[in-house]
């Protein structure tokens, strides 16, 4: 009775995470520095850019970063670039529509196992990317480790928007395009032991994945993660 009333408890917390969520503003003003928007977002909160055409056409031109408060800067947008498509040229103008956290609704989860990735996933509504995509990624482009860039590359090839991480009390959301962290909660999973190097089902991935050098040392997945995340 009393594992299971802390096996409710510790679902009922998560269901009670505080993540980003999407925010819908305008530009107001652009100057060389960036751009000014119609509302306060937080740092590190990454989107788009949407200019309206008329006659029901419109398209993305821009990425968007927030630097906290009612400013931004401005990215090329290459989410979806590719030699045959033609780039589009608009300038970033008053009235554009700015969307930050357009794709916080897919999630990658990284978690020490297969038991805390389920009791997550479970207990919280995202479109969730399976880490066996993100572990692909990493075999195709002979990575070994994890890092911001990686992560960064994934999330724009797979379309995902935050990743969470699982440390041993908290839950971190990490936007991986501008590498910020955007909340931590604090959570107690019910079982912290780590499966090398993070949970997925590929047996090709080298155990050093956390490690800061090639020298086949593995460092533990809690300590791995505090370079994503510091």
């Amino acid at each position: 009775m009393k594992k299971l009333l802390l096996i409710v408890l510790a679902t009922l917390s998560l269901l009670a995470l505080e993540l980003p969520t999407t925010i819908k503003t305008t530009i107001q003003a652009v100057n060389k520095d960036g751009i000014q928007l119609s509302k306060s977002v937080q740092k590190g909160m990454s989107g788009i850019v949407v200019h309206e055409y008329g006659n029901g056409l419109s398209a993305i031109t821009y990425s968007v970063i927030s630097q906290g408060g009612n400013k931004a800067l401005l990215k090329p947008y290459n989410i979806l670039s590719h030699k045959k498509l033609p780039n589009i040229k608009t300038e970033a103008k008053k009235g554009d529509i700015v969307i930050f956290g357009n794709y916080y609704n897919n999630a990658l989860l990284i978690a020490p196992n297969g038991r805390s990735y389920r009791e997550i996933t479970q207990s919280i509504k995202r479109s969730w990317i399976h880490p066996d995509t993100y572990a692909m990624h990493l075999i195709n482009n002979d990575e070994i480790h994890l890092t911001p860039d990686n992560i960064k590359a994934f999330a724009q090839n797979a379309q995902v928007g935050l990743v969470l991480i699982a440390t041993r009390d908290s839950i971190v959301a990490l936007d991986p395009i501008s590498g910020a962290v955007l909340s931590k909660n604090p959570i107690t999973l019910n079982n912290q032991n780590a499966q090398s190097p993070f949970y997925a089902r590929f047996e090709q991935i080298d155990t050093d994945i956390f490690s800061s050098s090639d020298t086949k040392e593995f460092e533990e997945y809690y300590k791995g993660i505090e370079r994503l995340i510091k």
